[in-house]
This record gives structure tokens, C-alpha cells and sequence, in this order.
């Protein structure tokens, strides 16, 4: 069994920035991603590493503005946003699982409860 918990959300201004963390216990060679949902919208893919960290995945909507690293010793994935806009204003949850398409959802076994982001224009 894989628990995930998130940390490192908060309220930011519109330009600022935030690092998120998510420690996993118990996860093994697994793919680490990030997704996001708003209040009313679908949940979304934000982010996402490979367990040798050779291959990374980004949304558009975050590409050139957002950082994902993990650190296997440590168990932990950070997603590193700057420029933060409002329309990044959600609930950011970590995922892990073994799936080769990091996009997608259903390539996710474990969830953790989230970490809400809002950013203020």
C-alpha cells in the first residue's frame, strides 16, 4: 500500500511562487505525478516524473513555468511553480502509479487528499 501526502499549498499574489511536496511511503519504482482540479472543472494533468527520473511530462498550461523533481531516497516528489496566475487556483493532488502514459489518470493507482493552491490577482 502507497500513501501520499501533499504539502506546501497556500495562498500566493499572481507572479509569486510555491513548491509542493508530496512524501510517499511504501512506493516502489513508481511514477510520480501531480493533478489539479478547480472548483467546477474536470481534474487535470499538471505534471509527472518517471521513478529513474528519465523522462518528465509537463501540461502546456504550466510548461517553461513549472519544475517537477523527485528524490528516491527521500521518497518525495516537489513541483516547483512560478509566474503562478489565478486560472493555477486549485486542488493540487500527488498520484502514483505505474502506467507509461503520464498523462492520464487511469495510469495512477494511488492518490493522496490534496493541497489546495489559490493565487490572487
Amino acid at each position: 500500500q502507497v500513501q501520499l501526502v501533499e504539502s506546501g499549498g497556500g495562498l500566493v499574489q499572481a507572479g509569486g511562487s510555491l513548491r509542493l511536496s508530496c512524501a510517499a511511503s511504501g512506493s516502489t519504482y513508481l511514477t510520480l505525478g501531480w493533478f489539479r482540479q478547480a472548483p467546477g472543472k474536470e481534474r487535470e494533468f499538471v505534471a509527472a516524473i518517471t521513478w529513474s527520473s528519465s523522462r518528465t511530462a509537463y501540461a502546456d498550461s504550466v510548461k517553461g513555468r513549472s519544475t517537477i523533481s523527485r528524490d528516491n531516497a527521500k521518497n518525495t516528489v516537489w513541483l516547483q511553480m512560478n509566474s503562478l496566475k489565478p486560472e493555477d487556483t486549485a486542488v493540487y493532488y500527488c498520484a502514483a502509479g505505474r502506467g507509461s502514459l503520464l498523462r492520464i489518470g487511469s495510469s495512477y493507482d494511488y492518490w493522496g487528499q490534496g493541497t489546495q493552491v489559490t493565487v490572487s490577482s
